[in-house]
């Protein structure tokens, strides 16, 4: 696609113009995904993004995947004490103590529940029965921060350890994974998703 195609293309107007906003909502944010680990990097992120912008997030997403060995959650999962003291000092990431603590945290609830369900996909999608709600918002002030399915969804979590899993931030995480379909309506992305 050239990028005069692109710019004439209508989309959610958050991506601005920032070109990595724009390539993130062009073909990830809102496709179903059922892949573990991608599910893993998104859970992960989301605690990260928690009082922050999603642009500064993906901006340090490949530092992210250098310092959290691309996201393999059985590696994350026996991270000790001196890994987390290496992980707050590196610069390319948000230096959070708390939430790099439960990064390490939610790696080892993740595979418990993968052992309990035979996959984290098969656990996160019952909580929209399988399939992506579609909506059919017109204006970004319509989404809605947090839905009874992401409220469900954060409370189960709690209830089995996991940490920076408030009904906020896995909203947000259903809305990158395809749980959801928040495009608004006239978005060219709401169309190819449906």
């Amino acid at each position: 696609m050239k990028n005069s195609d692109n710019k004439r293309l209508i989309r959610c107007p958050w991506p601005s113009d920032d070109p990595l906003m724009i390539d993130y909502h062009d073909k990830e944010w809102g496709t179903p995904i059922h892949d573990d680990e991608i599910i893993f990097e998104f859970l992960i992120l989301e605690g990260m993004q928690a009082g922050l912008s999603w642009s500064t997030i993906l901006h340090k997403r490949e530092n992210f995947r250098k310092a959290f060995d691309n996201f393999h959650v059985e590696k994350v999962a026996k991270y000790d004490a001196g890994k987390i003291r290496s992980l707050m000092s590196d610069a390319g990431i948000i230096r959070n103590k708390l939430k790099i603590e439960a990064a390490v945290n939610n790696a080892r609830q993740f595979i418990k529940v993968q052992k309990e369900f035979g996959s984290f996909d098969k656990y996160i999608w019952q909580f929209v029965s399988g399939k992506t709600k579609v909506n059919k918002f017109k204006t970004l002030e319509q989404l809605p921060p947090t839905s009874k399915e992401s409220d469900a969804m954060s409370k189960d979590l709690k209830e089995r350890g996991f940490k920076f899993v408030g009904s906020t931030i896995c909203y947000a995480h259903m809305q990158a994974t395809g749980m959801v379909n928040d495009h608004v309506v006239g978005c060219f992305r709401y169309r190819e998703i449906k």
